[in-house]
């Protein structure tokens, strides 16, 4: 009974993951952080890729069933929120904004013993907040290039392959998502619409999401390794530079209406929907009580 239990937490715990990872604003990881799950999740990641024979098997299985979990998840998100996005930019995004201002209190009571360490993290708040704004802003720039996936060139490939990698990286982290990277690189609406293409059965997007795919694949290997090892000996400034990426991401999805094929205004106070807001603290805070009634 328990081990089925387990099972049935381990796909649960993927979808809720998807979910978090489809939208920009909370990661997988935050989800993974606060359901109660993170440790289990980097441990089975660095034993497959860097554990013995035994460790392999048992980090593989864990990770099917929480990927099944995972596959069904972002299926739905990306059929769902791509209509979404089209008629309801203001509401979601104020929803995003509202995982945020849910998360970032959990984080910090989770991590009260590093957040005390103000002196050695202040510095990495600045630079997690200031590199998800300058970002942000230039790739308000460069924005004028739209991203077609439908048309492949090898040096699309080649961004996309580097996205990718970058993107993976926030999955493991409880802060920004890997979704907020996307949009602040202008792949996340070109990425939502290849994904749906091929669940259309249009294979004109195959090749970009092949090499997006392997960046995803290489960045894994190469960044839970540096995650694990910073977590475990500068956990402070890591913890700080979660939260200053976190807060800094509030901005990029205050802009995020303007990446629309259809840019819009950015998100304001007439826009803004407190309702929602509240509707994503809420499912935040929803996503605690599960991790302690576990």
């Amino acid at each position: 009974m328990d081990l089925r239990i387990s099972t049935k937490r381990e796909y649960v715990d993927g979808f809720c993951m998807a979910l978090a990872d489809s939208v920009p604003g909370v990661s997988g990881g935050t989800v993974a952080f606060i359901m109660g799950f993170y440790d289990s999740f980097i441990g089975s990641i660095h034993n497959l890729v860097f554990g013995g024979r035994s460790e392999k098997i048992s980090a593989l299985q864990y990770m099917m069933k929480l990927g099944a979990g995972w596959a069904v998840g972002m299926a739905l998100a990306i059929l769902i929120l791509s209509s979404m996005f089209e008629s309801h930019i203001y509401a979601v995004s104020s929803l995003f904004i509202g995982f945020i201002a849910g998360s970032i209190p959990l984080i910090i009571r989770e991590e009260r013993e590093s957040v005390r360490s103000l002196k050695k993290g202040i510095i990495f708040l600045i630079i997690g907040f200031s590199a998800v704004v300058g970002i942000t802003l230039l790739n308000g720039m460069v924005q004028d290039s739209a991203l077609d996936l439908g048309q492949f060139s090898f040096m699309t490939g080649l961004r996309m392959f580097f996205i990718g990698m970058i993107a993976i990286s926030a999955m493991f982290l409880p802060g920004i998502s890997g979704s907020t990277l996307l949009m602040i690189f202008g792949a996340y609406f070109p990425v939502i619409t290849a994904v749906k293409g091929i669940l259309t059965i249009d294979f004109s997007y195959m090749p970009s999401l092949i090499f997006f795919g392997c960046g995803i694949l290489a960045g894994a290997a190469s960044v839970v390794k540096a995650i694990r090892i910073c977590l475990e000996k500068y956990r402070p400034q890591t913890v700080y530079l979660i939260l200053g990426m976190m807060a800094g991401s509030i901005y990029a999805i205050v802009m995020g209406p303007t990446t629309l094929d259809i840019p819009q205004v950015p998100l304001s106070p007439d826009n803004f929907s407190i309702i929602f807001c509240v509707a994503g603290i809420a499912l935040v805070a929803g996503l605690q009580l599960i991790k302690e009634s576990r």
